[in-house]
Protein backbone atom coordinates (compact mmCIF):
# COMPACT_ATOMS: atom_id res chain seq x y z
CA UNK A 1 0.00 0.00 0.00
CA UNK A 2 1.51 3.83 -1.26
CA UNK A 3 1.73 5.86 1.41
CA UNK A 4 -0.36 9.14 1.20
CA UNK A 5 1.42 12.34 -0.01
CA UNK A 6 1.22 15.55 2.19
CA UNK A 7 0.45 18.56 -0.22
CA UNK A 8 0.96 22.23 1.28
CA UNK A 9 -1.85 24.65 -0.16
CA UNK A 10 -0.01 27.38 -1.96
CA UNK A 11 0.32 31.27 0.03
CA UNK A 12 -2.78 33.11 -1.00
CA UNK A 13 -1.81 36.59 -2.60
CA UNK A 14 -3.81 38.96 -1.85
CA UNK A 15 -6.15 40.40 -5.30
CA UNK A 16 -5.48 43.85 -6.88
CA UNK A 17 -7.08 46.49 -5.47
CA UNK A 18 -8.99 49.26 -7.19
CA UNK A 19 -10.88 46.94 -9.95
CA UNK A 20 -14.42 47.28 -10.50
CA UNK A 21 -16.26 44.63 -8.58
CA UNK A 22 -17.29 43.13 -11.30
CA UNK A 23 -14.07 41.79 -11.82
CA UNK A 24 -13.84 40.12 -7.96
CA UNK A 25 -17.11 38.22 -8.52
CA UNK A 26 -16.28 36.85 -11.90
CA UNK A 27 -13.03 35.80 -10.60
CA UNK A 28 -14.04 34.33 -7.31
CA UNK A 29 -16.86 32.44 -9.68
CA UNK A 30 -14.49 31.20 -11.52
CA UNK A 31 -12.27 29.88 -8.76
CA UNK A 32 -15.49 27.95 -7.23
CA UNK A 33 -16.37 26.68 -10.20
CA UNK A 34 -12.98 25.11 -10.85
CA UNK A 35 -12.44 23.97 -7.52
CA UNK A 36 -16.25 22.39 -7.75
CA UNK A 37 -15.31 20.45 -11.28
CA UNK A 38 -11.80 19.20 -9.62
CA UNK A 39 -14.37 17.89 -7.36
CA UNK A 40 -16.30 15.92 -9.59
CA UNK A 41 -13.75 15.02 -12.05
CA UNK A 42 -12.02 12.94 -8.90
CA UNK A 43 -15.11 11.42 -7.59
CA UNK A 44 -15.52 10.23 -11.44
CA UNK A 45 -18.13 12.42 -13.31
CA UNK A 46 -16.09 13.33 -16.71
CA UNK A 47 -19.27 13.60 -18.71
CA UNK A 48 -20.68 17.45 -18.52
CA UNK A 49 -24.08 16.04 -19.10
CA UNK A 50 -24.19 13.88 -16.29
CA UNK A 51 -23.07 16.80 -14.28
CA UNK A 52 -26.12 18.18 -13.04
CA UNK A 53 -27.12 21.16 -10.95
CA UNK A 54 -28.22 19.04 -8.42
CA UNK A 55 -25.05 16.61 -8.45
CA UNK A 56 -22.82 20.16 -8.44
CA UNK A 57 -24.78 21.62 -5.86
CA UNK A 58 -24.40 18.26 -3.54
CA UNK A 59 -20.87 18.48 -4.56
CA UNK A 60 -20.58 22.24 -3.18
CA UNK A 61 -22.24 20.55 0.21
CA UNK A 62 -19.78 17.90 0.11
CA UNK A 63 -16.75 20.51 -0.22
CA UNK A 64 -17.86 22.70 1.84
CA UNK A 65 -18.77 25.94 0.09
CA UNK A 66 -21.97 27.82 -0.65
CA UNK A 67 -24.56 26.95 -2.93
CA UNK A 68 -23.41 27.54 -6.36
CA UNK A 69 -25.89 29.54 -9.12
CA UNK A 70 -27.19 27.95 -12.28
CA UNK A 71 -24.82 30.36 -13.71
CA UNK A 72 -21.62 28.82 -11.79
CA UNK A 73 -23.09 25.19 -12.53
CA UNK A 74 -22.84 26.17 -16.12
CA UNK A 75 -19.02 27.22 -15.90
CA UNK A 76 -18.61 24.09 -13.90
CA UNK A 77 -19.89 21.88 -16.62
CA UNK A 78 -17.87 24.05 -18.98
CA UNK A 79 -14.87 23.35 -17.37
CA UNK A 80 -15.63 19.42 -17.59
CA UNK A 81 -16.24 19.87 -21.03
CA UNK A 82 -12.51 21.43 -21.50
CA UNK A 83 -10.63 18.90 -19.58
CA UNK A 84 -12.72 15.91 -21.28
CA UNK A 85 -10.71 17.75 -25.53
Amino acid sequence: MAAAAIISMPKKKPLPAGLPREWYESHNRRLKAMRLAISLLDTGTYDARRATNRKIRTMAVRVGVHRPSNLTCKMVRGFIVANAG
